[in-house]
């Protein structure tokens, strides 16, 4: 079983995918990760802020993981799976999830403290993401030239993003369905004849 500290970031990392930071309550975290009271400064003596970077970096930290399992070289390949294997991420935007590091982004307080320390957090994340899939389409010795491999990556992260907003606000997949197929579609017309 994980330790308080690590059952108080997983429940930070759904709380903000269910409510973003505004939303996200220490109530809410200390009852989902079964830690008391006194956990919240015990562990994160920087309070609220402390507790969401940590679980963004995290959760930027376990995508970023999946990532690098993707197959590498052929776009083709690659894009078809990367969009299976985000797919499952987007269905729970159907029923009101979102991305936890999108979540960072949003203003969280009416003074803007500690927003901008999140969103370059986020920023950091996003970047790496997409680095990750470009190392995929441009493996060494293979694939994409780098500079393609970066555009199309940050193109797949950009898709990724906005499908959980228009899927969440739409509480259906059709609109991932729809960039997906384009995405497969305009990737086959530039790459599939390498």
């Amino acid at each position: 079983m994980a330790d308080t500290r690590s059952r108080m970031i997983d429940a930070t990392i759904r709380a903000l995918q269910r409510r973003g930071v505004a939303g996200m309550s220490f109530t809410d975290v200390l009852r989902d990760s079964g830690a008391a009271r006194g956990a919240i400064y015990h562990h994160f003596p920087g309070g609220k802020a402390q507790l969401v970077t940590e679980a963004a970096v995290r959760n930027g930290e376990d995508v970023r993981a999946a990532l690098a399992t993707l197959p590498a070289g052929d776009p083709q390949v690659v894009v078809a799976a990367f969009l299976d294997a985000v797919r499952p991420v987007l269905v729970a935007s159907t029923t009101g999830g979102g991305c936890a590091i999108a979540a960072i982004t949003v203003r969280a307080d009416e003074q803007g403290r500690d927003d901008l320390a999140l969103q370059e957090s986020a920023g950091r994340i996003f970047s790496s993401w997409a680095r990750i899939l470009a190392d995929r389409l441009a493996p060494a010795g293979g694939g994409l030239p780098p500079d393609e491999a970066s555009d199309l990556a940050t193109t797949l992260i950009t898709l990724l993003e906005g499908a959980h907003v228009l899927c969440r606000a739409a509480g259906t997949l059709e609109p991932f369905e729809k960039a997906a197929r384009t995405a497969i579609a305009l990737t086959a017309a530039r790459y599939g004849t390498r």
